[in-house]
């Protein structure tokens, strides 16, 4: 029997990391509420009133849009029904019976914002514009936005579609691993046939790394904006809920992200965290790995710790890339990111 020495992940973890960034100014903003989320752990970066409940207008078309490039065939074609003509506030002035493609209606619904593309696309999708609002809310529930709800496509008013600042965001970084999404999104003009389509997201001009998402306003929800920015393999996603000067404050919460904060390795792939003690087999302990390289957005001064939740001990056979449990890194205290972790190879009963 191999004899293998097992360490805690105590005396594998360093307990504490303290970093040397310039201290940056918190962004001074006027919107009602407000977020900047780091998109790859879901590290919020900072916040004001994010959990707030409010009505979001149009951007209510990024869990639409969402659905579309995951339900449907961008490629097919779309007859508009009547229930799509005429919906009232930004229009692309569709036609009953025009045939335009899955794809033209998304571009023309995430770039000029058109309320007629929204319900035409909920209607193909799902039969109807009520249907359609359960799927968005069943992908909310699914997501964990927990003070969100849909009523429609396209965010016109109503107290039953609303949603908050940090459900947007969370909303957001999600969408944006999603190809497509982000591939509409961050584009800045497209032409289908005789339609142009120019997005109104002036920040795709006006901020370096800006890729996306959305804008929305009615006079009830006041402008509402939601951003994404990429710089050095970092993505960052801002949003803002009632705030008049939307563009000006994106720029100075993005920058405050990036400055303020500095990605830092926690874990190499498949780096080994912890061995396990394994009771019955051939070998006395099986190590515990990532599988994946994993980096956490870190200010000047806060302390880490990373934390293996992992049973004290298994039975043989243990099997390769099976989960074992989850690593978990904490900041300042506060659990921030969980990882699962796999076992690194196999380990079958001892003779």
């Amino acid at each position: 029997m191999k004899k293998r020495i097992c360490r805690t992940a105590a005396a594998i973890l360093a307990a504490a990391v303290f970093l040397l960034i310039p201290v940056q100014a918190e962004p001074t903003i006027s919107a009602s509420s407000a977020i900047v989320l780091d998109g790859a752990t879901g590290r919020i970066l900072w916040e004001h009133n994010a959990r707030e409940q409010a009505l979001i207008a149009s951007t209510t078309k990024i869990m639409t849009g969402l659905l579309v490039t995951e339900l449907c065939d961008l490629q097919a074609e779309v007859s508009v029904p009547s229930a799509a003509v005429g919906v009232e506030g930004s229009s692309l002035y569709l036609k009953e019976g025009e045939v335009l493609s899955v794809e033209a209606l998304l571009y023309g619904m995430m770039l000029h914002s058109g309320n007629d593309a929204a319900a035409a696309l909920a209607i193909y999708c799902a039969g109807s514009i009520p249907e359609f609002a359960e799927k968005m809310n069943s992908k909310a529930a699914e997501l964990g936005l927990k003070q969100t709800h849909y009523a429609n496509p396209h965010g016109l008013d109503s107290e039953e579609n609303y949603s908050t600042a940090y459900d947007l965001a969370v909303l957001t970084a999600y969408a944006m691993n999603n190809p497509e999404f982000h591939q509409v999104v961050s584009c800045k003009s497209a032409v289908f046939g005789s339609r142009r389509f120019t997005n109104h997201n002036k920040l795709l001009w006006r901020y370096e790394g800006a890729v996306g998402v959305k804008t929305g306003y009615t006079k009830s929800a006041g402008r509402i904006l939601v951003s994404c920015a990429e710089r050095g393999g970092r993505r960052l996603i801002a949003v803002t809920i009632n705030d008049p000067c939307d563009w000006e404050d994106h720029c100075r919460m993005l920058d405050y992200g990036f400055s303020a904060y500095e990605d830092r390795v926690m874990a190499d792939q498949g780096e080994i965290l912890a061995c396990v003690p394994v009771i019955g087999g051939a070998e006395d302990g099986v190590d515990a790995v990532t599988d994946q390289s994993l980096s956490v957005p870190l200010a000047e001064g806060e302390q880490v710790e990373l934390r293996c939740e992992l049973p004290a001990f298994v039975y043989a056979p243990v099997l390769a890339g099976e989960q074992a449990g989850w690593l978990s890194v904490w900041v300042n205290g506060v659990k921030t990111v969980r990882v699962p972790l796999y076992w690194r190879y196999t380990v079958m009963e001892g003779a």
